[in-house]
């Protein structure tokens, strides 16, 4: 019977494993990643379990643990095991994340369930080409933008590499500075999700980029590949010293990852009316949807 003496925290260390266990079973959501569960591990505070040839994954914020349902040969036993040990332990909401197809088979398994969607947490994946071309009218105010930032700032591009690390996180000190991090827990846990990922660069599977303006870092990028045929960006910053230098960051990402991805997951957007706009204007290819078990009343 699964309990919570079988889960063991998420740690570097580990980064092989589910390197392994992922290359059998490809994750499509970015929250599963290693790289996000070791970067945010302060904030959300990762465990996993290995049982039955499946990795459960759980995290717990503030006091609340909630899980994830298994990666791995399909077990109804463990299924239902997990769904035990979630609704003792968890709140109205103990098992998120879960995918359509999985979604399916627990409804199979366990009739009755209720399952909603989560569109707080639905992602959001682009065609690489598009967001590297910026074709048609969808992307003419796009475009626009990106020309007039490559007209009137001198900048160079280059990948992120330890001959650059210090002067990247003297740029995310002053990024925090100017977004007010210290006043906002949201950011505060980002800047230190983002720090962590630089510290570690070598430790992870990230590449990534700066743009240089005027000779000085202005914005970053942190990617890696999430599965086969889509790529994953982590983070992307940029600070207001010159317009557009957002859409160029991320027009130079995508030019790169095109050559070798077909989809590029930019991750979800929490349910921030801003950000969900902001995504929804590059006009996604489709949506990363996932559902949450639902505690009946």
């Amino acid at each position: 019977m699964l309990t919570q003496d079988d889960f063991k925290p998420v740690t570097l260390a580990d980064r092989e494993f589910f390197t392994r266990h992922y290359g059998q079973y490809p994750q499509m959501h970015s929250d599963n990643t290693f790289t996000n569960m070791v970067c945010w591990n302060h904030y959300a505070h990762y465990t996993y379990a290995f049982v039955e040839k499946n990795v459960i994954i759980a995290s717990t914020i503030g006091s609340v643990t909630r899980f994830r349902p298994p990666i791995g040969p399909r077990n109804p036993a463990l299924l239902r095991s997990v769904i035990r040990l979630a609704s003792e332990v968890s709140d109205n909401e103990p098992i998120g994340l879960i995918d359509p197809d999985t979604a399916l088979w627990m409804k199979e398994i366990c009739p009755g369930i209720n399952l909603v969607p989560d569109r707080n947490h639905f992602e959001y994946v682009y065609r690489a080409s598009d967001l590297a071309d910026l074709p048609g009218r969808n992307y003419l105010t796009i475009r626009r933008q990106v020309n007039k930032f490559r007209r009137n700032c001198t900048h160079v591009v280059e990948p992120i590499s330890k001959e650059n690390w210090e002067e990247v996180k003297r740029f995310l000190i002053e990024w925090c500075e100017w977004k007010g991090c210290e006043g906002d827990q949201v950011l505060a846990h980002e800047k230190e999700a983002v720090f962590f990922a630089i510290d570690h660069f070598n430790e992870l599977p990230l590449s990534g980029i700066v743009i240089r303006v005027f000779s000085k870092v202005g914005a970053i990028s942190l990617f890696e590949k999430l599965n086969d045929d889509t790529a994953l960006v982590h983070f992307e910053k940029g600070l207001p010293d010159c317009e557009g230098i957002y859409k160029a960051i991320n027009t130079e990402t995508a030019t790169r990852l095109a050559k070798n991805f077909t989809y590029i997951n930019r991750e979800s957007d929490l349910g921030v009316a801003g950000l969900r706009e902001a995504k929804t204007r590059y006009h996604p290819h489709h949506m990363v949807e996932v559902y949450s078990l639902k505690r009946d009343s």
